[in-house]
C-alpha cells in the first residue's frame, strides 16, 4: 500500500499487485504496491513470517511472484535470473567463500561479470577503502572478526557498482555493541555510495535508527508505510503502535468529539483525551495509544489535559532512564520512563502517586 504522493515521484523499483503463496492456499504477501524511491534507504520492518523476506527474495530473484509484476527503473524483472538484475546482496551469515583471500572474494563478482583484470584492483581497494578495511585483502575470512567479516560482505555487495543493494537481517549474528556500531556504519556507507539500499529487520529499533522510510508489514500487507519519526509518533493503526517502540494502551468508547481530539470513556468509568486518528465516531471503540516517555509523574502542572491518580507497583533501573511499573485507570502494566538524573526523585513501590499528559501526546485509534 502506498500514498498518493509516493505514487507521483517516479519509483526506482515497484511491486505492482505483487501476490506470493508457497502452497497455493495460503498467501505470504497479499496484492504488495510498494514504490522505492532511487537512492533512499528503505528498510522492510515485521515480526516473523509477516512476508518482509519473501519481498526481498523476490526483488533479489531467489523467490518467484506468485502474481503481479516487480520492476526496476521502469523495466519489469519478474522473469529475469538474479545474476542479470545488477543487485547486490548481502546475509546475515556473510556467505564469503571462507578458502579464499578478501580480495579474492571482491574479485569474484567483478569475475563473473567479465570486468576486464585492469579495473579489478582499482574497484577491490575502492570497496575495501569504503567499509574502512583497506590494507586486509590478503587475508582469510576467518582471520577477521564478525565485524570486519560483514563489512567484507557489504564491500562484496558494492564492488560491481550495482543499481540497487539489499540486505537481510545482515546484523542479528553481531553483538549488541557491535551490531549498533555496524547500523551508523551501514548509513554512511550508503550516504557515501549513493546506491538504493532496500533492508530487512525485524528490529524496530534497527530500523529507526538507519531507514529514510519504513514499510511496517504484518501478515503478509504493509500496515504503514512511512519515515521513522512519522512511525513513531503517528501510527496509523494498533499494530503499528505497539510494534514501534512501546506503548502504553486503554481501550474505551469514544463519548466526544471536538476538532481533532476526542474523549474515550474506559472501562473505570475514567475518561482521556487524545488525538483521533482514522475513523472515530461517538459510540465507537477506540485503543488510546501513549508513550511511557510522555507521561508525567509527581508534580504535575494544572495545564494538563489528562490527570490521574495510580500506585507504584515496580521500578526498574536501566542506567539511562527508570522504568515504573504503575496501575492507574485499570491497567495494571502502566509503564512511565523517568530520565535518571542526579536529582531524580523517585516515588516508592507501593506509593500512590499524580500523573498526566497532555491529549497531544496520545492517540486514539480506531
Amino acid at each position: 500500500m502506498s500514498t498518493q504522493a509516493e505514487q507521483s515521484r517516479e519509483a526506482f523499483v515497484r511491486f505492482k499487485n505483487v501476490q506470493k503463496t508457497y502452497d497455493g492456499k495460503t498467501l505470504v504477501v497479499k496484492d504488495l504496491n510498494l514504490s522505492i524511491h532511487e537512492h533512499e534507504f528503505l528498510t522492510m520492518l515485521g515480526p516473523s513470517g509477516s512476508g518482509k523476506t519473501t519481498c526481498l527474495m523476490m526483488l533479489a530473484g531467489f523467490e518467484t511472484a506468485t502474481s503481479g509484476e516487480i520492476l526496476l527503473e521502469g523495466k519489469p524483472i519478474t522473469r529475469t535470473p538474479p545474476e542479470k538484475r545488477d543487485i547486490g546482496m548481502v546475509f546475515q551469515n556473510y556467505a564469503l567463500f571462507p578458502h579464499m583471500t578478501v580480495a579474492e572474494n571482491l574479485e569474484f563478482p567483478l569475475a563473473v561479470r567479465k570486468v576486464p583484470a585492469g579495473q579489478r584492483k582499482r574497484r577491490i581497494e575502492a570497496a575495501l577503502s569504503m567499509v574502512e578495511m583497506s590494507g586486509l585483502g590478503n587475508r582469510k575470512p576467518a582471520q577477521l572478526s564478525g565485524g570486519q567479516q560483514q563489512r567484507i560482505a557489504v564491500a562484496r555487495a558494492l564492488v560491481f557498482e550495482p543499481k540497487l543493494v539489499l540486505m537481510d537481517e545482515p546484523l542479528g549474528a553481531l553483538d549488541k555493541q557491535l551490531r549498533e556500531q555496524m547500523q551508523y556504519e551501514i548509513k554512511r556507507i550508503h550516504s557515501q555510495s549513493g546506491i538504493t539500499f532496500v533492508y530487512v529487520t525485524h528490529d524496530q529499533g534497527e530500523a529507526l535508527t538507519m531507514s529514510d522510510r519504513i514499510a511496517v508489514f504484518n501478515q503478509g500487507i504493509i500496515q504503514q508505510l512511512a519515515s521513522p519519526r512519522d512511525l513513531y509518533e503517528v501510527p496509523s493503526n494498533p499494530f503499528v503502535a505497539q510494534f514501534i517502540g512501546e506503548n502504553n494502551k486503554f481501550l474505551g468508547e469514544v463519548c466526544a468529539v471536538r476538532d481533532s481530539a476526542c474523549q474515550i470513556r474506559m472501562g473505570t468509568g475514567e475518561t482521556v483525551w487524545a488525538v483521533a486518528c482514522g475513523k472515530v465516531s461517538v459510540g465507537g471503540k477506540a485503543e488510546v495509544s501513549l508513550r511511557p516517555e510522555r507521561v508525567v509523574i509527581g508534580a504535575c502542572p494544572p495545564s494538563l489535559d489528562n490527570r490521574f491518580r495510580g500506585v507504584i507497583r515496580n521500578s526498574v533501573y536501566h542506567g539511562d532512564h527508570v522504568r515504573l511499573i504503575v496501575e492507574v485507570c485499570g491497567n495494571s502494566n502502566f509503564v512511565v520512563k523517568v530520565p535518571n538524573g542526579r536529582d531524580t526523585a523517585l516515588p516508592e513501590v507501593g506509593s500512590e502517586v499524580t500523573m498526566g499528559w497532555q491529549k497531544e501526546d496520545c492517540l486514539a485509534l480506531a
